[in-house]
């Protein structure tokens, strides 16, 4: 684990160093901006599609991107451009009706229903967790315990001992910091799942597929792993829910989470690693924590990519990343890009990827 740990935190040293408008549009010039989002009807494989020559997009530099990506393991591919798919590409054996892991990047739904269960009154983030699971869910001093809030596991900065491995039953959840004072990136975020499980008096499943996959017309399924839930679908579902996060979590005519929560879970949450909002990695920021270590890096996340962009990351590569300011969800699912180095979420693959995504877009 050092070993890979070490590998982890040279890479990303390595990477710092390195419509309805119908105006024209002309190389150099923004493209218009469309008046409305587009959302694909639910229970439907309909969606439009806009193409490179309608938006300006820079024709050429397609296919060595499409390259690139199947180089790199790439199993399902899609752009969309204010809602509607610009590119969907397939590789390496995989469809457009295969599932794949989300990895990590799946902390993102738990995030956003999370929202949903505030928005509905049934938690308050700000509350401490065991006022929903009751006291000595860890086995730290009360006293201690006391001071996790619900908000403080979204953000990863609940003081547990984040070294200990992935189980979150009691025993291993153990003291190493006031909560508040430490980021560090650690699975006990799940038992968010728990408190929305208690509070909704309904199974974590069924609140997430009435409250957020049905509404929005995603498939998949939760998988468990221990204590641990992974989230599998196909392509088009992690695109269905960037597009959301896009559409400030409004979709059509419904505000599925609302407003105020995405904004808050899509800007920095705590004063201690500026590129992590709720289980939410944000690009353009002066500095960033990673996991693993507790070392500040200065600097953007991707230098490469637009400075607002937010992102869901997880392991071997799984990429979903929403760009407001160009009107762009970008989804990647695969096996890992550079089998080498490999990394829990961000990697010099994201940096790469968006030296040839912005080639194709300017």
């Amino acid at each position: 684990m050092k070993l890979l740990q070490l590998f982890f935190v040279l890479s990303i040293l390595s990477l710092l160093s390195c419509s309805s408008d119908n105006s024209p549009i002309t190389p150099g010039n923004p493209e218009p901006i469309p008046s409305e989002i587009y959302f694909p009807p639910i229970n439907s494989n309909a969606w439009e599609t806009v193409s490179l020559s309608e938006l300006g997009w820079n024709a050429n530099k397609l296919q060595p991107l499409l390259d690139y990506l199947e180089t790199k393991n790439t199993k399902g591919f899609i752009i969309l451009h204010h809602g509607k798919i610009v590119i969907e590409q397939y590789f390496n054996g995989h469809s457009s009706n295969a599932s794949w892991y989300w990895a990590s990047a799946g902390k993102t739904l738990t995030a956003t229903l999370s929202g949903i269960a505030q928005d509905e009154g049934l938690i308050d983030i700000h509350l401490k967790v065991s006022d929903y699971l009751g006291i000595k869910w860890t086995s730290i001093p009360l006293e201690k315990e006391n001071l996790i809030s619900c908000k403080h596991l979204l953000n990863m900065t609940s003081g547990l001992d984040d070294g200990l491995g992935d189980d979150v039953s009691p025993e291993n959840l153990q003291y190493l910091a006031d909560a508040g004072t430490r980021w560090a990136y650690h699975n006990v975020y799940v038992k968010m799942q728990d408190v929305v499980e208690h509070a909704s008096n309904q199974t974590w499943d069924t609140y997430f597929n009435n409250k957020l996959r049905d509404k929005i017309g995603m498939t998949g399924s939760w998988i468990s792993f221990g204590n641990l839930k992974v989230y599998t679908s196909n392509t088009r579902s992690m695109a269905r829910f960037g597009l959301l996060l896009y559409a400030d979590g409004k979709w059509k005519n419904t505000q599925i989470v609302s407003e105020t929560y995405i904004s808050e879970a899509t800007n920095t949450s705590q004063n201690i690693n500026q590129a992590y909002g709720y289980l939410w990695w944000l690009n353009g920021k002066s500095s960033f924590h990673l996991p693993t270590t507790q070392i500040e890096f200065q600097g953007e996340l991707i230098p490469n990519a637009p400075a607002d962009m937010f992102m869901a990351l997880g392991k071997n590569d799984q990429k979903l990343y929403v760009v407001p300011s160009k009107n762009l969800v970008v989804v990647r699912m695969g096996e890992v890009a550079n089998p080498d180095n490999p990394t829990f979420g961000l990697s010099g693959f994201d940096n790469e990827l968006w030296e040839k995504i912005l080639e194709l877009t300017n």
